[in-house]
């Protein structure tokens, strides 16, 4: 099973299988090491306080690093956010541009960009969930530009029209590359490789700790280990903006064709 195959699973199955995974680590390393802590130990408790000062030094750093990608994770999915909505804003100017070209080309221009917005909607979309650079839509695009290329404009009025629908045009392709960009974009390998050997060294640190009360030593390295688990499934599932249900979608697209398009079909 491929890591990104937990994409297709309903967020909060996916959020549960994260938590519940290093909760398992938490207490198989709890349980393992119990007999081998207590005779380090001894009858003293005498090393809890040395071992709560590396905990808290080993979380300040580790809490510090992980916020900070998390941080730049959430950069990068609202940048991808702005830049689909973007993308469909410039979408909505060029067809409302071309609604305004003669009767001989209308017709024509309309039709590619609707054409355009159903490839978008209904092939890219599913595509780059999965982690596909979508090429599909890439003949209608090549059509628009036909088309709009083949217009001789015969007025000043119509100079500037066809010069500002060229100038969206220009901008559907950028932002279009860069939403493809996005499909298979992510956290580098040894990022996760820190987030996940930090969040191991942090757990394990719980298992030196030896308590009068096992129950409550259980409990804590239940919370604290799930309290991880949280915040990696969290990272997750913002690290790819186009997968799984909490995932830039295309709704910017469909509300341009159902306001601006479909009427005019």
């Amino acid at each position: 099973m491929s890591v990104y195959q937990l994409y297709d699973l309903p967020t909060w199955l996916f959020g549960l299988l994260s938590v519940a995974v290093t909760v398992a680590v938490g207490l198989v390393g709890f349980y393992a090491t119990r007999k081998w802590v207590r005779e380090v130990h001894g009858t003293e408790h005498s090393h809890n306080e040395i071992v709560g000062f590396y905990l808290g030094a080993v979380c300040i750093f580790y809490g510090i690093t992980l916020g900070l990608i998390a941080v730049g994770t959430w950069e990068v999915y609202s940048e991808v956010e702005n830049k689909v909505s973007e993308e469909a804003s410039a979408l909505a100017a060029l067809y409302r541009d071309v609604s305004s070209f003669p009767e001989s080309k209308r017709p024509e221009l309309q039709a590619d960009l609707r054409e355009y917005t159903h490839q978008v909607i209904d092939v890219a979309w599913p595509q780059q969930r999965r982690g596909i650079i979508p090429r599909n839509s890439a003949a209608a695009l090549m059509a628009i530009q036909t088309h709009l290329g083949s217009f001789e404009p015969a007025t000043d009025g119509q100079k500037t029209l066809h010069a500002e629908a060229y100038r969206e045009f220009d901008r559907i392709v950028e932002l279009r590359r860069n939403r493809l960009r996005a499909a298979v974009t992510g956290l580098p390998a040894p990022l996760w490789v820190v987030v996940l050997v930090g969040a191991f060294i942090s757990i394990a640190l719980t298992w030196f700790f030896d308590m009068r009360s096992r129950s409550m030593h259980f409990w804590m390295t239940v919370m604290f280990s799930g309290l991880l688990g949280l915040q990696m499934f969290l990272l997750a599932i913002m690290d790819n903006p186009f997968r799984g249900e909490i995932s830039v979608g295309p709704e910017a697209f469909e509300l341009v064709y159902e306001q601006l398009m479909k009427p005019l079909q």
